[in-house]
């Protein structure tokens, strides 16, 4: 008679544990990237593809449209583990990265294709968005879940900060603003060659992570590092009855969906939206860095703290929610100049956007933390699936207003 394998009660956590954490980050490191590819290089990418306001806003529009098949990831994941899931949306991500890269030279096939590879980058999102607390629970000890949770979902994030710094490095303005002393004498073309060779180096970028994944990642451990990691969750349909029934739960997911979901989509057009103030593309793009990279610090540091004090979860949330209420009140005001005579600097732009960032980018970790804890047993990617797809219908309705009104 075969043995049959008991996991212990204390459960076990493996080395392994750290890898699987770094491939699915950089996974979704690598789809922020590519998703946040055009918004901070958006005057160059007018001038050499013949971009207009409108397909700059679509070209953002394309991650929320890419939550429309949400569920059926969430129940891939549900139904076949973290690999099968994790390998198919790896694939998406290097064919949307390898479409851009065709070397087509009418430019509206060009543009078509560019469309299309983000597009199918924005297919990925579901997976890089939701899946963070599945694997913690899968794979780290209750002590350690909410960091786990941190470093994977904020990846993404750290993602799309790097486009606002690599973009607008690398590629230069029409105007010749640049930080590399070799481009300041710009043009059509080589402005062209440059967005080129970005959208080459990303391609290569998720091509190596998608092999490092084929090569190993594995759906879940030999024994679960924790009880609840071990326990019987709720049926698919079950899960989405006990979620649309549980009036908390709805309450916290508006909290999270609108505040996020708007800050998203506003980040990802940030030069379109600052170029009227006459905000350069290279400013904007530090702008947006510096707010995505300081709410991922501090994100990872609350998620650290909420790790040894489990029950202050909603106290800290109206604190970062308050601060960025704030932060957002200054810009808005700054920006009203005609009607309250404030100074609009490049200062108060920075500190302005930076600290909004801070506080809201550094609530997703502890939001899905409560989420979890708010729903148990519905399985966690489902939860942070219908979070997540509430959150970027609330982005895209923002760039679906963008869209139309891109002046």
């Amino acid at each position: 008679v075969p043995v049959r394998r008991v996991a212990p009660l204390s459960g076990r956590v493996y080395g392994r544990r750290w890898l699987v954490l770094l491939l699915f980050s950089l996974l979704g490191f690598a789809q922020g990237l590519v998703w946040n590819s055009w918004g901070p290089i958006q005057n160059s990418a007018r001038l050499a593809f013949g971009f207009s306001g409108w397909d700059i806003a679509l070209l953002v529009f394309w991650g929320p449209i890419g939550f429309a098949p949400c569920f059926f990831f969430m129940w891939l994941m549900d139904k076949k583990g973290l690999r099968v899931t994790v390998l198919l949306t790896s694939s998406l991500m290097v064919l949307g990265a390898g479409l851009r890269c065709v070397p087509v030279s009418d430019l509206e096939i060009r543009k078509k294709l560019i469309h299309g590879g983000q597009l199918l980058n924005g297919l990925a999102g579901p997976t890089v968005m939701n899946a963070a607390p599945f694997l913690s629970t899968t794979w780290f000890s209750p002590d350690e879940r909410a960091t786990a949770t941190a470093i994977a979902s904020l990846l993404n994030y750290l993602g799309a900060a790097g486009a606002f710094l690599v973009g607008p490095l690398v590629v230069p303005s029409p105007n010749g603003t640049s930080h590399l002393p070799l481009v300041s004498q710009s043009n059509t073309e080589h402005i062209k060659d440059r967005i080129e060779a970005v959208l080459y180096a990303e391609f290569g970028m998720v091509s190596l992570i998608f092999s490092a994944a084929l090569a190993y990642f594995p759906s879940r451990p030999p024994f679960p590092p924790s009880v609840a990691a071990a326990s019987q969750r709720l049926s698919y349909r079950r899960s989405f009855c006990r979620l649309l029934s549980n009036f908390r739960f709805l309450m916290i997911a508006l909290a999270y969906a609108i505040p996020l979901g708007v800050f998203s989509g506003w980040s990802g057009v940030l030069d379109l939206i600052l170029t009227p103030v006459h905000v350069s593309q290279v400013d904007a793009g530090w702008i947006g860095f510096w707010s995505i990279v300081g709410g991922c610090v501090v994100g990872i540091a609350m998620a650290r703290f909420a790790d040894f004090i489990r029950g202050m979860l909603k106290f800290i949330l109206l604190l970062l929610l308050s601060g960025a209420t704030l932060a957002s009140t200054w810009f808005t005001l700054t920006c009203l100049t005609s009607v309250t005579h404030l100074p609009l600097t490049t200062a108060t732009l920075y500190t302005s956007c930076i600290l909004l960032g801070i506080f809201l980018n550094s609530s997703v970790p502890i939001f899905f933390e409560l989420f979890v804890e708010t729903v148990y047993p519905v399985p966690e990617g489902i939860t942070c699936g219908v979070v997540t797809f509430l959150s970027n219908v609330f982005m895209g309705v923002l760039l679906f207003f963008l869209t139309f009104y891109h002046t």
